[in-house]
């Protein structure tokens, strides 16, 4: 335009200064400013600002002052989450169809709005893209839409508590609260400092777009503290966490015992490797060092493993792609002093964090994700099987979509998120006579330190076994049977408790210590084995069982007080359970979903590695053949612990096992106090995870102390009339579902392509 003094792109360009600001920023001051700057918590559909309450300044990377939020307490947290449940029952009552179509409605909202979500993410420093947050909003509204119809005989938990890392980001988070609400679900949003301000923006949204009041809240706080006040209100019915793992297992141990189920997902600090094998196209391997090394955010740490063949070629070209550049981008002003300290050391010569090295990656406590590059195709799928990390990248990295599972291996995570797969830690088997495995209560004083030391009481000491005492019966570890290492056994009472029926072996640490180790040799080579092999082994243990049903028939009739007429009963039941399972082996796979990208992806159901499962008291051995099925027909070892109350079944199903076609070491069982064999569980490192029906007190100690490394828990209160709510007799389809989905996790492998 003539006489205009606007300046051109190319002026802009030549000076490098900043151009004019865009229309976007301004929405974004306009929303904070709308606020005076100071955002309150969202709940009943609104912001609301409490009087008197503490504020956490958010600043930029400059040091500016961004906004403030408010610090909840209690009695916000006890409002906020009454009105969730108000919220959810409203929600929940929707048909798909209409919960479908706020979310894709929320997906033009988003984009009405994109720009101004996008600047309050920066000014926040937690990036994120509207076009990922649109992409979650349509996976995940086809699945709200489809729920009824492909999720059979499943029902949404109630009210669900999202809790965050000061340093997770934004997608991070609505990762886990699409989904929720997608099922059904109200969600409760407990974010981090940085990820605060876009999330009380994206619930506005909501709003908008049509979501019931209170179906989403957000409650600010100054640490993760607040999660774990939310998760003590009786209302909450799961808690799933993402961030650091610090933060993660804080907030573990300080609900440990409220009887809620916590998912913790460790996105933030991990350790993965980035793969270079000699057979990559190295040019394009090195741009994707330079692309993960200056990322303006990263969330995990890359270490840079380099085939020896190609360790030279890496090394200059990175040296050439250094000294092209001119500056990087701080952060933080607080990051400056650490940089200068990095510089001075690289001039004298040292840079002791920059090393290129090769080194086994599942010997890392991380198990989160790989990048591999090579231009063989079964070399990065061999690779990518091998490797003990929930997702791998083939020739690329960094890259997600909704559509597949990221799930956390060992350190990484107890929970699956993304895909149809992780819908399911947002749904709850559907049955009117089920109730919560965990009823909710509040935690007990105990002394972790001496949870299961207590004496075992009607011990026969070392070396005594009178002519006249009654049957002494063996344990089953490393496919032998065999006495306990303290030599000592335990009396089994009748159930009238007058008379002593046998003597079983008084486990202990030592014992379990054995299995595990036996458990650890077989457990790789039973996985490895082919669906059709490991399903003609549970045929085969079926078949041992049939052989031994009187026997077995008549330990029941013994122990539990059962005719022998339920009793058989009960054992041709278990008989069609391992038959079910072993049905299952070559029935359960994983996919290829597609992707928006191109190439194509897979995913992949894996073992978990060996399982720990203390048994519950009710139907001692239908549930113990049940879990059992279900652990090792997925490629898993066990060690069992069985029934303290009623162990002969159990026991007298050892000789099933000698003459089954299963590998020894593959099933291990040790009887003794619950309490004191669970400790040795929970204290076990290798253990991937453990089952467990007991008390209170076991489950609480559990919560508190599977926490490094992380174990991935399934726990029910045991209660003498239903058990924690299973019916043994009749599972229901969506039971059986559970079980294997607890038995498994999951790996996503991207493939690109051109």
């Amino acid at each position: 335009m003539a006489g205009s003094t606007a300046k051109t792109v190319h002026d802009i360009f030549q000076s490098m200064e900043y151009g004019p600001t865009s229309s976007s920023a301004a929405t974004a001051q306009a929303w904070l400013d709308h606020h005076s700057r100071s955002l309150g918590l969202f709940m009943d559909g609104k912001f609301v600002c409490p009087a008197d309450r503490q504020t956490c300044s958010l600043v930029d990377s400059k040091g500016s002052a961004v906004c403030s939020t408010v610090c909840a307490v209690d009695h916000d947290v006890s409002k906020c989450v009454s009105s969730a449940v108000i919220g959810f029952k409203a929600w929940s009552s929707l048909s798909c169809f209409e919960r479908a179509k706020v979310l894709l409605k929320m997906g033009s909202v988003l984009g009405q709005h994109g720009q101004c979500v996008s600047e309050v993410c920066e000014l926040s420093k937690t990036s994120c893209s509207p076009s990922t947050l649109l992409r979650l909003l349509q996976y995940y509204s086809s699945w709200a839409q489809l729920r009824d119809s492909l999720i059979t005989d499943w029902s949404p938990l109630g009210v669900v508590a999202v809790v965050a890392s000061d340093d997770c980001s934004l997608y991070s988070l609505m990762q886990k609260v699409v989904p929720a609400l997608a099922m059904g679900n109200s969600v409760v949003i407990v974010p981090g400092r940085s990820s605060a301000p876009p999330a009380l923006l994206l619930a506005q949204l909501f709003m908008e777009a049509g979501l019931p009041s209170s179906a989403l809240s957000v409650l600010t706080g100054s640490d993760v503290s607040l999660g774990a006040k939310v998760a003590q209100n009786p209302n909450i019915s799961y808690v799933t966490y993402s961030g650091n793992k610090q933060d993660g297992v804080t907030l573990c141990k300080a609900t440990a015992g409220l009887g809620v189920p916590v998912s913790v997902s460790p996105c933030v600090g991990a350790t993965c490797p980035f793969i270079i094998f000699e057979s990559a196209d190295i040019d394009s391997a090195v741009e994707g060092v330079m692309e993960t090394a200056f990322k303006a955010k990263k969330e995990v740490q890359w270490v840079l493993c380099v085939q020896e063949s190609v360790l030279d070629g890496v090394v200059s070209r990175l040296r050439l792609r250094m000294a092209a550049m001119k500056c990087v981008a701080l952060a933080s002003e607080g990051d400056r002093a650490q940089v200068d300290a990095a510089l001075q050391e690289a001039q004298k010569g040292a840079c002791p964090d920059c090393i290129l090295y090769l080194f086994s990656s599942n010997h890392s406590p991380h198990g989160q994700a790989a990048s591999i590059w090579t231009e063989d195709l079964t070399l990065a799928l061999e690779t990518a099987k091998s490797l003990s990390v929930g997702s791998v990248w083939v020739n690329s990295h960094s890259m997600s979509d909704p559509c597949l599972p990221a799930s956390g291996h060992k350190d990484s995570g107890t929970c699956t998120d993304g895909g149809q797969e992780g819908l399911y830690q947002f749904l709850q088997p559907s049955s009117s006579s089920s109730s919560p495995p965990l009823p909710r209560s509040s935690s007990i004083s105990m002394d972790y330190s001496n949870f299961g030391t207590a004496t075992s009481p009607a011990v026969i000491p070392n070396g005594s076994d009178p002519a006249s005492a009654p049957k002494s019966y063996l344990q089953f570890v490393g496919g032998k049977s065999c006495k306990s290492e303290s030599g000592s056994s335990v009396a089994v009472q009748s159930p009238e408790g007058t008379t002593v029926l046998a003597y079983c072996p008084d486990g202990g640490r030592k014992d379990v210590r054995n299995a595990v180790e036996a458990a650890i040799k077989v457990q790789p080579g039973w996985m490895k084995k082919s669906m059709s092999a490991r399903a003609q082994s549970l045929h085969s243990l079926a078949k041992g069982l049939e052989a031994k049903r009187r026997d077995i028939a008549a330990s029941i009739n013994a122990q539990t007080g059962l005719s022998l007429e339920e009793a058989d009963k009960e054992v041709e039941l278990s008989i069609a359970r391992l038959s079910d399972w072993a049905a299952c082996c070559d029935k359960i796979q994983g996919g290829a979903p597609p992707v928006p990208q191109s190439g194509f992806a897979l995913s992949l159901p894996e073992a978990l590695g060996v399982v720990g499962v203390v048994l519950p008291d009710n139907r001692p051995f239908l549930s113990m053949v049940t879990l059992l099925g279900a652990a090792i027909a997925m490629g898993n070892a066990v060690v069992m612990v069985p029934s303290q109350k009623h162990p002969l079944p159990a026991l007298a199903f050892i000789q099933v096992l000698q003459s089954a076609d299963l590998p020894a070491g593959l099933v291990n069982i040790i009887t003794g106090s619950r309490d004191q064999l669970t400790a040795a569980l929970a204290n076990h490192s290798v253990l991937k995870a453990i089952w467990y029906w007991g008390n209170a007190e076991g489950c609480q100690y559990l919560q508190y102390t599977c926490t490094s490394p992380l174990k991935t828990l399934w726990l029910h209160c045991q209660k003498e009339e239903k058990d924690g709510g299973m019916d043994w007799t009749q599972l229901r389809p969506s039971h059986k579902e559970e079980m294997w989905r607890k038995a498994v996790q999951w790996k996503s492998i991207w493939i690109p392509t051109a």
